[in-house]
């Protein structure tokens, strides 16, 4: 009975994942996406790799716990923290936490929080604004390729945007991802380059892309 249920259940769940997958185009990159590429063995070194003492936001917060490092490693001028909080896993309770987690930096107006959906929040931030942002939020490829448009304006010329899962999915959870589809398509439609990808095991990769200098 269990094995015959866990079949059934595997066979609708596949279905699920494999009509996910057909809907996401698969473009491969040429080597100018990639020719300054460098891996990176986890992604606090990557946070020593970009620009210290920036304008910066993290989109995609949860419990915080990743802004502690980035605040440790890369020391902003100005850290905005953007996340919807909106749902069991990702409640109002955590963002009262992260308040009390940083209320001294939002005292001292270094962190600003913005509640909200991360597209609809781009619209907050003029355009040139940021040093670089790292994105953590849904992992969908229609959500990050969303996320890319809309936040793509909002960085410096030399600016770089970063993020998480950088992979294809989390097959413990049986989830397809599209971070790493939408990231080579906004590559490559916009003329961007990878610039730092990590190989860390205990984690999901992160990515650094920017604008390719002409």
């Amino acid at each position: 009975m269990k094995k015959a249920l866990y079949k059934f259940i595997h066979q609708k769940v596949s279905k699920v994942q494999s009509n996910i997958d057909a809907t996401i185009p698969k473009l491969n990159l040429e080597e100018k996406h990639i020719v300054n590429l460098k891996v990176l063995i986890n992604r606090e070194k990557l946070l020593e790799k970009l620009p210290k003492n920036g304008v910066i936001a993290e989109i995609g917060v949860n419990k915080g716990e990743f802004s502690q490092e980035i605040l440790r490693l890369s020391k902003p001028q100005k850290f905005h923290l953007v996340d919807a909080w909106d749902s069991v896993r990702y409640h109002d309770g955590l963002r009262n936490h992260v308040e009390s987690l940083f209320k001294s930096e939002i005292k001292a107006e270094i962190i600003e929080i913005h509640q909200g959906y991360s597209i609809e929040k781009a619209s907050n931030f003029k355009n040139g604004y940021f040093d670089w942002i790292y994105i953590d939020t849904d992992h969908s490829y229609q959500v990050t390729k969303s996320e890319l448009q809309a936040y793509k304006d909002k960085i410096k010329p030399d600016g770089i945007i970063s993020g998480h899962d950088y992979s294809q999915g989390n097959w413990g959870k049986i989830l397809r991802y599209g971070v790493m589809e939408a990231v080579h398509e906004f590559c490559i439609q916009e003329d961007w380059e990878l610039i730092y990808f990590t190989i860390e095991m205990s984690n999901n990769p992160s990515f650094a892309i920017r604008k390719i200098q002409n």
